[in-house]
């Protein structure tokens, strides 16, 4: 059969749907030559027709036809609405696979949906007498004949290769350069941000149906050299929106309210700004990603984050990656209870006539209340920004919900009403832009659901509703009536989930003033370490929520360093009052418009028993994100390890110099004799250790060293006063006298004092690495010093014994590890040596560091090396020549026989030996 004969057959054909369709498909096999299902697949397993047909049962199947990842096809009789048949393969497209493209055909038209994944969508459509000719239709370079070939032979090339994300992008693109020629005529933020609302609310009604599509391309057409008709004519759209409906343009417009529309002002605009409105409206608006929609929109408009165009987002994979076990995975379980008993009525239809009624309603019965538990659940977003967390969760929950309504139309129950709807979302969000923006994501993220499945967008009346619930507060501070700091109170609901502000303690001040950190401090008093991260409030709040019955479960993202240090309070107090249930310890992400390593923490009341960590069912999870049988936050500080190690000196200003500043005032001459050498040192900090030593100096006055002494120390003092000074006096500095360093850690210098040399580390680094540092050099506080002079200490250190337990026991600063000294060498238990077993360690030692040195200093060379920047112990320790593994297992071998330990320990069998070692030398 020639497409010729095929389209003269199905054009006089009359018969109706059941009786004509299998044939039609027969013959678009025989037209295209290729397989009928029964020749390619007698089994019926890939490709057949009535796709999902219970036999014991008798009804319709999912699909006309379908063909496993290629098609489902599905027939409407002549002249019938094709939508219903594609609203039908949408109902049913998960239960087929989800295959890439869907068909609907009524004996004489086609129309082909693409389905790909997070691809824009596109609809292919022709008729018989277009196949007769065979010519390209529409705005596709292919011809009838191609398009249906793709379907059997190659469904990819009807891919529209567009993403979802790319098309996101061109659109806020185009909002950018709108929302920056409005600034540009004066307009005001805010009236910029709520008109931009507007239209894109307006270009997504007028794409999905719920405004005539000419309608809003006739206003910008007709009016686009014309603003002042343009701006009246849009405020009649407007009005039409806000108020029950109305005529446009002798067009019917249809209830939305919902607040966005609450008054009918369009801000002045030029031809220019018409003409960017054009290529808005020409974009598919449906194929919107809303929850990355929002992100981007924030930035255009928040001037703070604008610098942020054009950087990473965060995805809808993200976000579902946290929400997907903390919300959903309780209903997940709960579906698959009440569908063990749903099958015990499934085969009703085979029941006696007495009892099918009886039955079909007990089975009715269990999926509507699954349906109202799934509508019951409240979410909230106590940090919602531009509202994506609570899009995603709404979307997840409106799956679940067709894959219980599919269920019921497979077993005979039609006509379940959906009930899961935005009002089950609330947030807290303070910023004026993203309060608004985060109800408009919502809701077209709602609409947008409801379209892609082919459901009717205009069963509610209004369209849209106020989203009141996401409510316009400071989350962690508020304001009595007399303006005094209290705690501000949270929705009652069943989930919390989102990304609260990261922010270090140390950066607090800086960032959000002395008044709201005062206020902060005052609210939450020692539930929160005043030196936590900002995320940490969000933290104690959510397990207070659910410790007092105001939440069953939390899923918060939190910077790393919520493993250890102070911030690791919070998840200690979530561990004695509930549990954490699910975490991703180390992940990138995208905070600000950059990657950055956080970690993703769900919680409860310890009512959850299934634990995942970083995809691994566990039995425990523990307050630092680690998993096993070796809880190492139960480790105690020993006492003999006590006054060894110490953080170094905390300058609190450029008190740093230049080797030849430090030169020019060692060389001057001071009134009584003073020398310079007193106050001006060498200095070191983490750079130094991990890269080259770059000689740098500090000013240093020691402690307590009153003006009047410090004064006659004349060219380091005037620097100090003219540099240092006017840093202090803006700083909230925690002393008065500007001279001397903040916090000069005066035991570390007792102890330094006695001796000639010390060892010194990196808190940051991405190797544990060890070095020696003569007793005049001033280590600053990104460093970690011991008070010790021996190869004997410095062998241990640098054995894998004491690096895994530093691991284990550390925080992390992005993905580098951080070395905290109370918590990690404090509680590290020494091996108790012999004289010999001593002795070995310390003879390897030094000549690990004697070969290492060699490395760093070429005999042959000087400072011109050519290589001599690379010549770091970060680059050794990344490359690790066999020279120095060979040197570090000879240290190692030493060091476990020192414990009485085999070599070919794991990581976690060391951890677990080092604990209970820990525990025996101090007991509770």
């Amino acid at each position: 059969m020639n497409p010729t004969e095929f389209a003269i057959k199905w054009t006089t054909v009359k018969l109706r749907e059941r009786a004509g369709s299998q044939e039609h498909f027969l013959d678009v096999c025989r037209m295209l030559g290729v397989q009928t299902p029964a020749e390619a697949d007698p089994e019926g397993e890939w490709f057949t027709f009535e796709k999902g047909l219970d036999k014991s049962t008798g009804g319709r199947g999912f699909a006309d036809v379908w063909r496993k990842d290629h098609f489902a096809w599905e027939y409407k009789g002549p002249t019938k609405d094709l939508s219903a048949a594609y609203q039908q393969l949408q109902l049913y497209r998960e239960a087929l696979g989800n295959p890439p493209l869907l068909v609907v055909c009524d004996l004489d038209k086609f129309q082909v949906h693409t389905n790909f994944n997070n691809t824009v969508k596109r609809v292919y459509e022709f008729d018989n007498a277009d196949l007769a000719v065979n010519r390209a239709t529409g705005d596709s370079d292919l011809t009838p004949i191609q398009i249906l070939s793709a379907l059997f032979t190659d469904p990819q090339k009807l891919n529209p290769g567009k993403l979802q994300s790319k098309l996101t992008e061109e659109a806020a693109d185009l909002l950018r350069v709108l929302a920056d020629d409005m600034r540009e005529w004066k307009i005001g933020e805010q009236d910029i941000a709520r008109f931009i609302m507007r239209m894109i609310f307006c270009f997504f009604a007028s794409d999905v149906g719920l405004l005539p599509k000419v309608a809003l391309a006739d206003l910008i057409e007709i009016n686009k050299s014309k603003p002042a008709y343009f701006r009246m004519y849009l405020s009649e759209l407007f009005a039409a929106m806000k108020d029950s409906g109305g005529k446009f343009l002798m067009r019917d417009v249809p209830h939305f309210n919902g607040e966005l529309f609450d008054d009918t002002s369009v801000p002045p605009l030029i031809a220019d700004h018409i003409a960017l409105l054009e290529r808005l409206n020409d974009l598919n608006w449906s194929d919107i990603e809303p929850s990355i929609f929002g992100t981007l929109f924030e930035r255009i408009i928040d001037k703070r984050k604008r610098k942020q165009l054009g950087t990473h987002y965060t995805s809808r994979e993200d976000i579902e990656l946290i929400v997907e076990p903390v919300l959903m995975r309780p209903q997940r379980k709960a579906w698959e209870r009440e569908k063990r008993k749903a099958k015990a009525y499934t085969d009703w239809q085979l029941q006696p006539e007495s009892e099918q009624s009886s039955s079909q309603e007990k089975l009715r019965e269990i999926l509507s209340r699954f349906i109202d538990r799934l509508a019951s659940w409240r979410v909230l977003d106590p940090a919602c920004g531009s509202g994506n967390f609570l899009y995603v969760s709404l979307a997840l929950l409106k799956a679940l919900e067709k894959e219980v309504i599919v269920f019921g139309e497979q077993h005979g129950i039609s006509g379940l009403t959906p009930k899961v709807h935005p009002r089950q979302l609330f947030g807290i969000e303070i910023n004026e832009y993203a309060n608004e923006l985060a109800s408009t994501v919502v809701w077209i993220g709602y609409l947008q659901w409801k379209f892609r499945n082919a459901l009717d967008l205009k069963d509610e009346t209004p369209i849209i509703e106020p989203l009141q619930n996401i409510a316009r507060i400071d989350a962690v501070v508020g304001r009595g009536e007399n303006g005094e700091p209290t705690e501000p109170e949270w929705q009652k609901t069943d989930v919390i989930v989102g990304n609260p502000p990261f922010l270090g303690g140390k950066m607090l001040r800086r960032e959000l003033g002395d008044d709201y950190v005062d206020a902060l401090f005052e609210v939450w008093g020692d539930r929160v370490p005043r030196e936590a991260d900002l995320c940490c409030y969000w933290f104690e709040k959510a397990r207070a929520q659910i410790e007092s019955g105001q939440a069953k479960r939390a899923g918060l993202l939190a910077t790393q360093g919520i493993r250890g240090g102070k911030n690791r309070t919070v998840l200690d107090r979530i561990t004695k009052t509930g549990g954490i249930f699910w975490a991703q310890s180390d992940r990138e992400w995208t905070l600000d418009g950059a990657a950055v390593r956080i970690s993703m923490v769900g919680f409860d009341n310890g009512q959850e028993t299934n634990r995942n960590i970083d995809g691994l069912e566990v039995s425990t999870i523990y307050a630092n994100l680690r998993s096993g049988q070796t809880d190492v936050t139960k480790a105690r500080r020993l006492k003999e390890n006590l006054g060894i190690a110490f953080m170094g000196d905390t300058k609190g200003g450029p008190f740093d110099i230049p080797s030849a500043l430090a030169k020019e005032m060692l060389a001057q001459h001071n009134p009584y004799g003073r020398m310079n050498s007193d106050v001006v040192r060498p200095w070191i900090n983490g750079l130094d250790i991990t890269r080259r030593p770059r000689n740098m100096w500090i000013i240093d006055f020691p402690p307590e060293m009153p003006m009047e002494e410090a004064v006659l120390y004349e060219a380091p003092f005037e620097y100090v006063k003219n540099v240092v000074k006017p840093k202090r006096d803006d700083s909230r500095t925690t002393i008065s006298e500007w001279w001397l360093h903040e916090r000069p850690r005066s035991e570390m210098r007792a102890a330094l004092s006695k001796l000639d040399r010390y060892i010194v580390t990196s808190i940051v680094a991405k190797h544990r690495l060890f070095v020696w540092a003569s007793s005049n050099v001033l280590p600053d506080s990104a460093t970690v010093v011991f008070a010790c002079d021996d190869y004997y200490f410095f062998g241990v250190l640098h054995s894998r014994l004491h690096e895994v337990w530093a691991l284990q026991k550390g925080t992390q600063l992005g993905p580098t590890p951080r070395y905290t000294h109370g918590s990690t060498f404090e509680t590290f238990p020494l091996p108790h040596p012999t004289p010999d077993q001593e002795a070995r360690i310390a003879e390897a030692a030094k000549s690990l560091y004697a070969i290492r040195e060699d490395w760093m200093h070429p005999t042959e060379g000087s400072d011109n090396h050519p290589k001599l920047n690379e010549l770091t112990l970060t680059n050794l320790y990344n490359n690790r020549p066999s020279w120095l593994t060979i040197a570090h297992e000879k240290l190692d071998d030493a060091v476990f026989a020192a414990y009485g330990w085999p070599p070919n320990l794991s990581d976690g069998e060391i951890v677990a030996r080092l604990l209970e070692l820990n525990l025996q030398r101090e007991p509770a």
